[in-house]
């Protein structure tokens, strides 16, 4: 999608862009153990209050934007990763003068702009829906700067990751054609998503269950529209994808019911049990699909396939089942044990990816 000759940064200098974005990841995992009660070395700034900001605005808003800017071209369209990225740096510094909040809102602003350009260069409604998406983050972000707790800010933050993964997945439709009734299903499911958002703000119980109604008929979308229905009969890289896409897509379902169920809760199992079944289920389940494709592409480095590749995505679903019961049933070690693991997790497939890029496999398919 760029100009020929467009200024950009080389692969090799894009990396450091993502390094920030890595160790939100990090300080996000150590904030959230000790959300959990883990007997931690407590660091002196407050990593546990910070974990969702940290997760969401510091890791996958550094690693989106730098995906949109590397489709882009253009050096000014790496503006927005780079402010994200700073945003994570000064929320693991401590946040001094409040530069943590308005960077990743900096960044978040930066995403919504690089959607004007590319809405700009291709209208479509896979272009569009991403591009709500970016609304949808520049709106919790300044929610999140207006001082509103954290639990009225998730759905915003949800609603960003759900309609980049949304909007992702529909480019594929180009490639798998779906019917005109199925296209109007899901730009229906879209409305209703955006409608939800709107009304938690004058009504949050209300709000939250019309998003969760809207998630809960995405997942069903993707699960039956999703070219992974055929993907997951290939051999290789492309079934452990389409694996993890469809997988991904029952914790979406799994969020949706939840907030459908408990409404607007703020605090307790249920809530947790609500959010990690989305940001950690759905979105890492695809990240895990997306790695080997999205790393070459803004890196310049080969993931080669192995089939432990299945060990990190069955672990976390494992032990986020686990998570999940401890959340919903009120069993504590069910609920740590299961957020402990839940990083080892994360760690095996960090693992994973290095080791599949250090010594790639002799048959490693592309």
């Amino acid at each position: 999608m760029s100009a020929p000759g467009a200024a950009r940064p080389g692969r090799r200098a894009r990396a450091p862009l993502l390094l920030p974005g890595m160790l939100a990841l990090l300080a996000a995992l150590w904030g959230g153990l000790l959300r959990l009660g883990w007997q931690l070395p407590v660091p002196p700034t407050p990593l546990a209050a910070f974990h969702g900001p940290l997760m969401v605005a510091g890791f996958l808003g550094t690693v989106i934007g730098m995906e949109r800017a590397v489709a882009l071209g253009g050096g000014w369209a790496y503006l927005a990763p780079l402010a994200s990225g700073l945003g994570a740096l000064a929320l693991v510094a401590g946040s001094p003068g409040g530069s943590g909040p308005l960077l990743t809102t900096a960044g978040s602003l930066g995403l919504v702009l690089l959607f004007v350009a590319i809405l700009f260069r291709q209208t479509a409604p896979f272009t569009v829906v991403m591009a709500l998406g970016a609304l949808a983050w520049l709106a919790a972000q300044i929610f999140w700067l207006r001082g509103w707790p954290t639990y009225r800010v998730a759905p915003w933050w949800a609603a960003f990751l759900v309609l980049t993964i949304a909007g992702e997945r529909l480019e594929l439709s180009r490639v798998v054609p779906v019917s005109a009734a199925a296209r109007a299903a899901f730009l229906g499911a879209v409305a209703l998503l955006l409608a939800g958002l709107a009304l938690t703000v004058a009504d949050f119980d209300a709000g939250v269950r019309a998003v969760g109604a809207a998630l809960l008929a995405l997942a069903v979308w993707l699960a039956l529209q999703d070219v992974a229905r055929r993907t997951v009969h290939r051999p290789g890289l492309t079934r452990f994808i389409a694996v993890c896409l469809l997988s991904g897509y029952a914790w979406l379902a799994v969020g949706g019911v939840l907030a459908l169920v408990h409404g607007g809760v703020a605090a307790g199992g249920p809530y947790d049990a609500m959010l990690h079944a989305l940001f950690l289920g759905f979105v890492f389940a695809m990240i895990f699909g997306h790695a080997p494709i999205i790393l070459p592409a803004v890196l310049g480095v080969a993931v080669g396939f192995r089939p432990s590749f299945y060990a990190h995505l069955a672990l976390l679903h494992a032990t986020l089942v686990l998570r999940v019961a401890g959340d919903l049933l009120g069993w504590l070690p069910g609920r740590q044990w299961g957020g402990l693991l839940n990083v080892v997790a994360l760690l095996l497939f960090a693992a994973n990816t290095a080791w599949g890029v250090l010594r790639p496999p002799l048959t490693a398919r592309p």
